[in-house]
């Protein structure tokens, strides 16, 4: 990622065609024109389907004949998921493109004509006078084992809100028809509570079961922790449950549809997570990267999910902009506001930073010395939140040096490339 704004003006010259495409679900608009802003030809509307998508080049590549340029970018706005399947192509074929930030080409779509007006050939037009100017990002669409790793996560993501529903459905089944069950078994997720809540009996069914029957499920998930104590105790309470009897056929469908999802959900987990550990097999540096007490597996996969390559960055900072760390001020004469984070970028990053930064804190030695320093120095001490905010950058520094040259992370050294907090005693 190139942040440097002379750099990317340079990068546009007498000989690039510049195109803006304004992205839509199902049809395009594209507007050319070159680095002095003069256009070329009418709009082009293109759908978003492969045919489209070759006529796309095929106009690019014609413009560039009729002027004798060598070279072109394509600038587009990143719509939601509706721009991937596009700049996909692109990078397939070799033709480079970046984003503008939507905010930009609102706040930079009167300045031709004076109007508040919007539509998708205006919008194309101002995309491209956005990159003419320098003013876009290219963005690193991830390739190989860091799509994978992507993929991957969007998948525990989404299984991770379906657990949680089912979790709360089936707590909201056993309030209504065994609001008992919980003073007996303190989780029901546990192998022996799944295991009787399979019996799929209402409790005054279960107060008419036999106890050796009961036994005897039970030791198909269980072999020992729960016997015939946990059993009458159960139905002890079940004789004097309130949970409601009506509509009890219809209850016990539920309690095994709910049941199977969550088995399904859970097996799918485990599938999951076997195929994450074989793709960060795959990655350089992340055995080192798991050695540091406080990093798991899940932290370093949701990192490389939401990076993608490090040989894509030139230093951290690039990552630190990324995950909407880096500091923005408010001055003005002798005003001097707050300093605080832009939190623009990947707020996914951001968040699992912040998660991973509290837990390094309470057990890895030397980011609790770093963390007391940064709260406790005597000029300019920060506040615990300020203190994270600074750990996750620091966190961003190490897992980048690592990724890059595949070393051990060692916490004096850390603390001594500090010049502050070298006098401090070694840590454990």
């Amino acid at each position: 990622m190139n942040y440097n704004q002379n750099n990317k003006i340079a990068q546009i010259t007498s000989q690039t065609l510049i195109i803006g495409v304004d992205i839509a679900k199902f049809k395009h608009v594209a507007r050319a024109q070159d680095f002095r802003g003069m256009e070329f030809g009418a709009p082009l509307y293109f759908e978003n389907t492969k045919d489209s998508f070759i006529g796309f080049l095929a106009w690019i590549e014609q413009l560039k004949s009729q002027h004798n340029m060598d070279k072109a970018i394509v600038g587009m706005e990143p719509t939601g998921h509706y721009w991937l399947n596009l700049a996909h192509f692109l990078k397939d074929e070799k033709i480079k493109f970046v984003v503008v930030n939507p905010m930009h080409v609102k706040k930079t779509k009167e300045l031709d004509d004076n109007s508040p007006t919007k539509n998708d050939v205006k919008d194309a037009r101002v995309i491209a006078q956005l990159v003419k100017d320098g003013r876009y990002a290219e963005p690193n669409v991830p390739q190989g084992v860091y799509a994978e790793l992507r993929v991957a996560r969007k998948i525990r993501d989404l299984l991770s809100v379906d657990l949680q529903a089912v979790q709360g459905q089936v707590h909201n089944w056993l309030d209504r028809y065994f609001p008992e069950f919980l003073t007996v078994f303190k989780d029901w997720e546990g192998k022996a509570a799944i295991q009787l809540l399979k019996l799929n009996l209402l409790p005054h069914e279960l107060v008419n079961h036999n106890e050796e029957e009961i036994l005897a499920h039970l030791r198909k998930a269980v072999k020992r922790a729960v016997g015939l104590s946990k059993i009458r105790e159960l139905k002890r309470v079940a004789s004097t449950s309130i949970g409601i009897r009506k509509g009890s056929q219809m209850a016990k469908l539920e309690l095994r549809t709910l049941l199977d999802k969550y088995e399904l959900i859970c097996e799918k987990f485990e599938e999951l997570e076997g195929n994450i550990e074989e793709l960060l097999e795959r990655i350089p540096g992340v055995k080192q990267m798991l050695a540091i007490t406080g990093i798991g597996k899940d932290t370093v996969a949701g990192f490389f999910s939401e990076v993608g390559d490090l040989a894509y960055y030139s230093h951290p900072r690039q990552i630190i902009k990324l995950a909407g760390l880096s500091l923005k001020e408010n001055t003005s004469g002798k005003h001097k506001g707050l300093t605080k984070i832009t939190k623009r970028g990947r707020k996914t990053l951001r968040a699992l930073l912040f998660r991973v930064a509290m837990p390094l804190v309470a057990k890895n030695p030397a980011f609790k010395a770093l963390h007391e320093y940064f709260i406790t120095r005597r000029n300019n001490p920060l506040k615990k939140m300020q203190s994270l905010i600074a750990i996750c950058n620091k966190l961003i520094r190490i897992l980048f040096t690592i990724g890059k040259k595949q070393c051990e992370f060692s916490e004096e050294r850390m603390l001594q490339d500090i010049p502050h907090m070298a006098e401090l005693p070694k840590v454990a």
